[in-house]
């Protein structure tokens, strides 16, 4: 079982930026791989990026360049630093992980948190 507890959300001006953090609980933190998700209201939740148990990296193409996903394997913690943030960035952010060596996979999700761009 995996727990997964974000922080880091808030409110921050266009053009801003703010460090996200997910604090993975029980499993075994290198074989995971961890992702942020994001979904705003109205719409689905979306894949914003991936830090593999390798620590590659994944991004979708409307953060690339702005976004970078990071992994602490001391503190069993994944990061997601947000520059240049948009008005359309708002969402509520979701970490998520599953065990690459467990089969079927499994999904684990953190409870989520705001990040709203506004001025």
């Amino acid at each position: 079982q995996v727990q997964l507890v974000e922080s880091g959300g808030g409110l921050v001006q266009p053009g801003g930026s703010l460090r996200l953090s997910c604090v993975a609980w029980g499993g075994i933190f290198s074989r995971l791989v961890m992702g942020w998700y994001r979904q705003a209201p109205g719409k689905q939740r979306e894949l914003v990026a991936t830090v593999t148990d390798g620590g590659g990296t994944n991004y979708a193409d409307f953060v690339k360049g702005r976004f970078t996903a990071s992994r602490d394997h001391t503190k069993t913690t994944v990061y997601l630093q947000m520059n240049s943030l948009k008005p359309e960035d708002t969402a509520v952010y979701y970490c998520n992980a599953f065990d690459v060596q467990v089969r079927p996979r499994t999904d684990y999700w953190g409870q989520g948190t705001q990040v709203t761009v506004s001025s």
